[in-house]
């Protein structure tokens, strides 16, 4: 009686059904984190870079290493 109680599992279709739900996870996370990875990382560092050279005067900072004596070349 036990086993007439149980109902059989649903075989027909599964690998379709998973796979739809894979394949569109697949298709989504990456594109998340790709998002994420572009405005919580990227874009940051870039403006980051932008405002360091924005005001940075290389030949200041030849001069200063110049006269800290890192240069043996350049008296």
């Amino acid at each position: 009686m036990a086993s007439s109680s149980l109902t059989k599992p649903h075989m027909r279709g599964l690998l379709a059904k998973r796979l739809r739900f894979h394949i569109v996870g697949a298709f989504f996370v990456p594109l998340g984190v790709a998002a994420f990875y572009k405005f919580a990382m990227a874009e940051p560092r870039k403006k980051a870079y932008a405002d360091f050279y924005r005001t940075y005067d290389s030949i200041k900072d030849f001069e200063e290493m110049r006269k800290a004596g890192i240069f043996q070349s350049a008296k």
